[in-house]
């Protein structure tokens, strides 16, 4: 059992951004920034999900959007430095799983995997970056253990992830003289909803969660709190010497 209410970061008097916080590791991340002391604001495309993951806490502040729109960028940050006049960390947490044979390929469904893996963080990071400079902020990216470990059907959503792993290194280098520090997490399998959201049958879901955990050191899938507590970790202050780091937290499936 997981103590997801176990921290001893202080975030007090400090303002994050998480996306996809409506389930699985956003959702585990708002709760554990908020008992940390920071005020979060927990966007996602659904009002219901976010609804849950505030549960009450006054110090979560849902904000409905697509990370993909056109203006979702402005309208996150913007969204922040209004209620809070500042922002000190963003949490590039929203994806999406794609199993893309190479047979199977389109250019709408693979579109779909850049827009929302690849795109929406970097222009969000983008808009972001006045705010994060001002109060030299962080930035945390969520990758997967698909960026560096290859899987067949999984190209793809593979692709997209190390394209993340690679952009938290360039941009460690481009903006630490800013005092911004920029690194990952790349989690192995772990409890959410994205299997569900892929449009998978559940007992293809059932025997790819059996697979998995066979396949896991640790011998089981992660829990999301597990994850959130590394992503707070990289974004405490007190970790003020660390950057350009991508961080497996994944049950040892990067070495097996």
């Amino acid at each position: 059992m997981v103590d997801e209410h176990r921290t001893s970061a202080d975030f007090a008097g400090r303002a994050v951004v998480i996306t996809g916080a409506g389930s699985g590791i956003g959702r585990a991340s708002a709760r554990a920034f908020a008992r940390a002391g920071a005020s979060v604001l927990a966007v996602g495309r659904r009002a219901d999900k976010l609804a849950e993951t505030a549960a009450d806490d006054t110090a979560i502040v849902p904000f409905v959007a697509d990370v993909r729109g056109e203006d979702a960028a402005a309208a996150v940050t913007g969204a922040a430095a209004r209620r809070w006049g500042r922002l000190d960390v963003l949490v590039n947490n929203a994806g999406v799983f794609s199993a893309l044979p190479l047979a199977e390929v389109t250019a709408t469904r693979l579109r779909d995997v850049v827009d929302t893996n690849v795109t929406a963080p970097s222009l969000l990071a983008a808009a972001a970056l006045p705010l994060l400079q001002e109060h030299r902020g962080t930035i945390v990216n969520v990758s997967s253990t698909f960026g560096h470990r290859p899987a067949p059907g999984f190209a793809h959503y593979g692709a997209s992830k190390a394209a993340i792993e690679h952009l938290t290194r360039s941009w460690a280098a481009e903006l630490a003289a800013h005092g911004i520090r920029v690194n990952a997490v790349a989690p192995g399998p772990t409890e959410s909803d994205a299997l569900v959201a892929a449009g998978l049958a559940e007992a293809d879901i059932v025997e790819i969660k059996r697979a998995e955990a066979a396949r896991i050191p640790l011998g089981r899938r992660g829990d999301p709190a597990e994850v959130a507590r590394w992503i707070v970790h990289l974004a405490d202050p007190a970790a003020s010497w660390v950057t350009g780091q991508v961080i497996a937290v994944d049950g040892g499936l990067a070495v097996a």
